[in-house]
């Protein structure tokens, strides 16, 4: 690729920058919708750097309605090789390594005082089986998606600078929109989205602020080659220094010190810093031989105060940033992501009822928020202080118990999330159930287009006029469904959240519908309603 071309790229509707998980899934999702987007990326290939080791329920349902799962799976599968390899042949364990579900401020969730027939984890269907997704294959898997939906994503391209015009006449001019400025030139489009991570360049030229809490703790993530591994306990292990992870995979290490923020983030993590934190946390005679690939992180918690600022929005760290502890980081991304996607494209198509575009900071801020305090709660129990060991202590009993695990493997999967949307059935603002239908298939096997779905379950007639006008926007399905959990018809919107419901058998909540439709997808052709 000549990069040097970038300037006589076509004007675009939507510019991303950043091609890591969230930006593919953003574009991915654009794309889908039938706009045009072209992705900047500053790396010349994939990141190979050991990040996030598996996605929550929201992200598998996600990637499932996008008809990713088999893909996924695969994924999953070789992991759980590499797990059950490393399992083997790490070295004796001082005791029977626990089933895992997870953890709280390095404190195991053991999976056998799960509750897995609590009824918020009855729903998702097949993607409830899909969980061990490594960062790295999950962002080849959505680059070659994005590559078959046509986007072009133009990697060794740093983005250097943007001019957007006024906020103040943004969503009226038709002419609106942004300049972005690169190393390889200039490209026009009508809308710029961040996705570029913690330090984000879109986020600091923008000027959004960024209010939070300082970091005070410095951790560091490898995969390593070392001798006297043979000492170290599998999985999360709790010392008089700090935390360290050992596992599941051969040769990745973990470490967490309480000694304040690193004093240079940009330097390499070289094989001496990992074995010389590996000695303070843990006590053992380690000799790290070899890094295949290592990073630093902090607890430094910070949250944009809104996700937009006139024809420029941020996704994923750019948006919030917060210690990697609980795993929520990579799917608050995919959540930002498939939130903004399909109403960032009705925007762009011209049929986005008015206010649509600002429902995004609405919906997802508050997950972000949860996510800070949750990841700041954590390090508070993980302190190496007496007052914090006390706590633990507490926090410790509690997972000790069926309720305790079942309430903390909740938050952790995410399906506790639920938007506030306009509505009294219980459905409403969250994911869809993925009911089975007497034919078959599955409601998340309709959602594959990345169209609004307007599912009736009995005889009603009337349900498809109720959706005249909106095609292209609403596709309208009559299943028989043989456990329909009581409903008798659904509005679902194209990231997989319930904009309405209705129980019963009889005509249900007409008026109920008529309004969800307007406010998620504007007024309806009336040459088509008549028609």
């Amino acid at each position: 690729m000549n990069v040097m071309n970038l300037m006589e790229s076509p004007e675009c509707d939507v510019v991303v920058a950043g091609a890591g998980p969230v930006g593919l899934t953003l574009a991915c999702e654009l794309a889908t919708a039938g706009t045009r987007v072209l992705v900047l990326e500053r790396r010349t290939e994939v990141d190979r750097t050991i990040k996030a080791g598996a996605i929550n329920t929201p992200s598998a349902e996600a990637f499932y309605r996008r008809g990713l799962l088999p893909a996924l799976a695969e994924i999953q599968k070789e992991a759980l090789g590499r797990f059950s390899s490393f399992a083997a042949g790490a070295g004796p364990a001082v005791t029977p390594a626990p089933r895992f579900a997870g953890h709280f401020a390095a404190i195991p969730l053991p999976a056998d005082l799960f509750d897995a027939g609590d009824p918020e984890f009855g729903n998702a269907g097949p993607a409830a089986d899909v969980g061990l997704v490594p960062q790295e294959p999950l962002e080849r898997l959505l680059g070659e998606r994005a590559a078959a939906l046509g986007v072009e994503v133009r990697r060794g391209v740093t983005l250097t600078g943007f001019d957007a015009d006024d906020a103040d006449d943004a969503d009226d001019a038709d002419d609106a929109g942004v300049t972005v400025h690169t190393d390889a030139g200039p490209v026009r489009t009508r809308w710029l989205v961040g996705c570029d991570g913690g330090r984000s360049t879109v986020r600091k030229l923008a000027g959004f602020a960024f209010p939070g809490t300082d970091p005070e703790i410095t951790g560091r993530q490898a995969l390593v080659e070392m001798t006297g591994a043979e000492a170290l306990g599998r999985g999360w292990q709790t010392t008089g220094t700090g935390h360290y992870v050992h596992g599941p995979m051969p040769g990745r290490v973990l470490t967490v010190e309480f000694d304040g923020p690193p004093a240079d983030r940009e330097s390499p993590v070289t094989a001496r810093e990992i074995e010389d934190s590996l000695r303070r946390v843990t006590g053992a005679d380690v000799t790290v031989t070899a890094v295949h690939t290592a990073t630093r992180f902090t607890d430094n918690a910070r949250q944009a105060s809104t996700y937009r600022k006139g024809r420029v929005l941020l996704a994923g760290d750019a948006a919030h940033v917060h210690s990697p502890f609980g795993g929520q980081g990579l799917n608050l991304g995919i959540g930002d992501a498939m939130n903004l996607g399909w109403k960032l494209a009705a925007t762009v198509r011209g049929w986005a009822p008015d206010g649509l575009l600002d429902t995004y900071t609405a919906e997802r801020h508050p997950i972000g928020a949860w996510v800070l305090e949750w990841t700041r709660a954590q390090v508070a129990v993980m302190r190496p202080d007496p007052h914090a060991r006390a706590l633990r202590t507490v926090v410790r009993d509690l997972i000790g118990t069926v309720e305790g695990t079942t309430h903390f493997v909740k938050r952790i999967s995410g399906v506790w999330q639920r938007y506030d949307l306009p509505g009294d059935h219980p459905l409403t603002g969250r994911s869809a159930p993925d009911l089975a239908f007497a034919d078959g298939s599955r409601l998340g096997d309709h959602l594959h287009h990345g169209r609004a779905l307007l599912v009736g379950l009995h005889d009603d007639p009337e349900l498809r006029a109720s959706a005249e006008g909106y095609g292209g926007r609403v596709e309208v399905i009559a299943a028989a469904c043989p456990d329909r959990l009581g409903l008798a018809a659904l509005l679902v919107r194209p990231d997989g959240v319930v904009a309405w419901a209705a129980d019963g058998d009889g005509d249900g909540d007409r008026e109920g519908l008529g309004a969800a439709l307007r406010r998620w997808f504007g007024e309806p052709d009336q040459a088509a309603a008549a028609a």
